[in-house]
Formats: C-alpha cells, sequence, structure tokens
C-alpha cells in the first residue's frame, strides 16, 4: 500500500463532456479515498486556481475530460502553481486534442490514420470536400461530440442543407475524413504497457456519444475477436503513439478497421490522452481483464505522475 497522500481531483468544467468527467471524477475520488488517501473534490469553475491554492494537495488527479482541461489549458496552470498532476503534459495535450496536429506528428512516424483536411464549415454548403461517404468532426473534441457520417442516402442534402442540424452550425471549422467501414477497436496504455484491445458493437447506428456512455448501448468485447496481427498492431500503434506524443498515465487509442482489408485496413483515428475512468470506460475494463481492479488502476495513474515530479 502506498503512503497516504492528500489529493485533489479535478472533475466537472464546462466542456461538452462535463456530465462525464463528474462521473469519472467521482469513480477516482471514492477509489483513492478507499485506498486510504485524503481527497479534496474540485468541480472545475473560474476560481479553480484559489481552491487549489488553498487545498494544497500532494498531487492532483487531473479527471477532466474536453476543454480546458485536456488541451494544455488546465496543464499549463498546474505547470505554473508548480503541482504534480496525473496524464499528460502542456505540450502533449495542446498537439493531441488537435486531431490535425496528432496527425502532422504521427503520420511521418509511420502510424496509420486516415486522409482529409480542414474545410471551413460555409463552403459544406455548396460542395461536398470529399467523395461520399465521409465523416465530418470538430477538430478539438472528444467522446465523439459533433461528429457526423456523411453518405450517399443521408438525410443532411446534397449538398448538406443549410438549415439542417449538424456540427456545421456549431463550429466555424471541421475536420473532413474519408469514412472507413468495418469494426471500432480500442487500446488502453498505461505504464509503457498496451492493456489489450476491445472491440465496440454500437447496438443501434454507431459509437456516438450516447452510445458511449448509456448503460446497454454499446456492448464491449474484450478481448477483441480479432486476428492475432490486428490484435498485435493495434498495441503496437496504441504503444508508438504514447510514445511519440509524449503521454504520460494512461491513454487510449481509438481504431477503425476495414477487416475485408486486412491489415491494410486498420487506420487510428486518435489518441486519448484524457480517457474516461467512468463504470463504462474503456481503460478500468481492459485494466479489470488483465487483473487490475479500478482502485489499483487509479493508484498506478498516481504512481506514474509522482515518479515524473521534481523532486
Amino acid at each position: 500500500m502506498s503512503k497516504p497522500l492528500h489529493i485533489a481531483v479535478l472533475m466537472g468544467g464546462w466542456s461538452a463532456e462535463r456530465e462525464v468527467s463528474l462521473m469519472s471524477g467521482t469513480g477516482v475520488a471514492d477509489a483513492l479515498e478507499s485506498r486510504g488517501h485524503r481527497v479534496t473534490r474540485i468541480d472545475m469553475d473560474r476560481d479553480v486556481a484559489a481552491k487549489l491554492a488553498a487545498a494544497k494537495p500532494d498531487v492532483v488527479f487531473n479527471a477532466l475530460h474536453g476543454t480546458p482541461g485536456e488541451d494544455g489549458s488546465v496543464q499549463g496552470l498546474l505547470d505554473l502553481m508548480g503541482l504534480t498532476y496525473t496524464h499528460s503534459g502542456l505540450a502533449t495535450s495542446v498537439i493531441a486534442i488537435d486531431k490535425q496536429l496528432t496527425k502532422l506528428l504521427l503520420v511521418p512516424a509511420g502510424i496509420p490514420m486516415p486522409g482529409g483536411r480542414i474545410v471551413k464549415s460555409e463552403t459544406l454548403y455548396d460542395a461536398d470536400p470529399l467523395p461520399r461517404p465521409y465523416v465530418l468532426k470538430p477538430v478539438n473534441e472528444g467522446s465523439s461530440v459533433g461528429v457526423a457520417i456523411v453518405t450517399a442516402e443521408g438525410n443532411y442534402g446534397n449538398p448538406i442543407g443549410r438549415d439542417v442540424a449538424g456540427p456545421w452550425t456549431e463550429f466555424d471549422e471541421l475536420l473532413a475524413e474519408p469514412y472507413i467501414r468495418g469494426r471500432e477497436l480500442t487500446t488502453a496504455v498505461l505504464g509503457g504497457q498496451a492493456l489489450g484491445v476491445t472491440e465496440l458493437k454500437p447496438k443501434n447506428g454507431w459509437y456516438d456519444f450516447d452510445a458511449k456512455y448509456t448503460e446497454g448501448l454499446t456492448e464491449h468485447i474484450c478481448p477483441a475477436q480479432i486476428p492475432y496481427d490486428v490484435a498485435d498492431a493495434c498495441k503496437r500503434i496504441a504503444l508508438d503513439a504514447h510514445r511519440v506524443l509524449g503521454c504520460k498515465g494512461a491513454s487510449r487509442s481509438d481504431f477503425r478497421w476495414d477487416d475485408e482489408r486486412g491489415i491494410d485496413g486498420l487506420f487510428l483515428l486518435e489518441v486519448n490522452t484524457q480517457p474516461g475512468m467512468t463504470p463504462l470506460s474503456l481503460v478500468p475494463e481492459q485494466a479489470r481483464h488483465l487483473g487490475m481492479s479500478y482502485a489499483e488502476l487509479v493508484q498506478a495513474i498516481v504512481d506514474e505522475a509522482l515518479e515524473g515530479a521534481a523532486p
């Protein structure tokens, strides 16, 4: 058992993923208390610096998702305050939250990712940026927030109608990528180890925000029933992406696999530097499959943060 610490758990915030973060943070805080630590729960607001200064924790567990907890903003604040914190640092967070920056770093390192380009949302009302089917997604949101799959038969119109709801009405710019048919896979990395591969099978439609966080909407197959070479590639790519981006603590790499193309059909979509820690989340699930309890997982993330802290 590690020595008892005072740990501040940052959760909530004001991103589109606030409710998910509150679930993650509550689970983390309960687990830390079960291991004998003193925990201060902090719901992120504009006074977060004052709350952290008053708490004076030994370490901060960052359970925030989305901006500003995952994009480098909170990391920069914690660096300025001289506080030790879990998960990735400022530079890694700035790059990994931005899907286009991530590609610019990972593709030259030999990591397969879909092609695509940034488009002005206004231009979508005139013409498609790519042949259909294609995917539109915000450049820097997570949890499939604001993702649209544009198909030939879809109800968005051709071209997309100005009066049709979609991410083009919420974001000035979007990332357009070719749609990759096939299967949804994900691999978690912790402490330099790829934990496993899970296949996600939504029971209706695709793996969107509701499917991720509503019990019963998605079947998790862990370990994924896929060929060994594909599973091995997922683990290798996830580890490489974690290393190239400079991730710390836990990360999660999400893939699409076109099973008709074999190993050549595997593409990394994104790397999550603040993966969910809710009861339905994938990192705890993969850790559990390896015999690591939720509380042990949380402790391991804290331990890695402390190992990397300045003396």
